[in-house]
């Protein structure tokens, strides 16, 4: 199993915070790569899988995520955690953005978004 990437996603109250926070973390040499409104995504130009996300809410799913985790193949990665015993917290489903994802809960109670990009 590959994994491609890894993001922390943090909640925020509006899209004004995620201005603050893509103004703020421009500081720091993060660019804006995704903006849907409720969710941004920044990256390093440097490294574009240096990336932190904000969303102000979850359209799809019941709770925002805690993480993101790209993987090579995430139909492998979903059958392996439903063997497992995991709690799905979210099924796997296609996204009308281009991602095929499910969430999952960790054993300390986070909530990963398990994610493949579509070809």
């Amino acid at each position: 199993m590959t994994v491609r990437r890894i993001v922390p996603d943090i909640q925020v109250g509006s899209e004004q915070d995620m201005s603050a926070n893509r103004d703020f973390y421009g500081v720091l040499g993060f660019e804006e790569v995704m903006n849907q409104g409720w969710v941004m995504t920044l990256a390093s130009p440097a490294n574009p899988t240096a990336q932190i996300s904000f969303l102000t809410e979850e359209r799809t799913a019941p709770v925002v995520p805690d993480l993101s985790v790209e993987v090579e193949d995430v139909d492998d990665v979903y059958a392996r955690v439903l063997a497992s015993g995991a709690d799905v917290v979210r099924d796997l489903r296609d996204e009308e953005w281009g991602v095929r994802r499910f969430f999952v809960r960790d054993p300390n109670g986070r909530v990963v978004n398990v994610l493949g990009h579509r070809a």
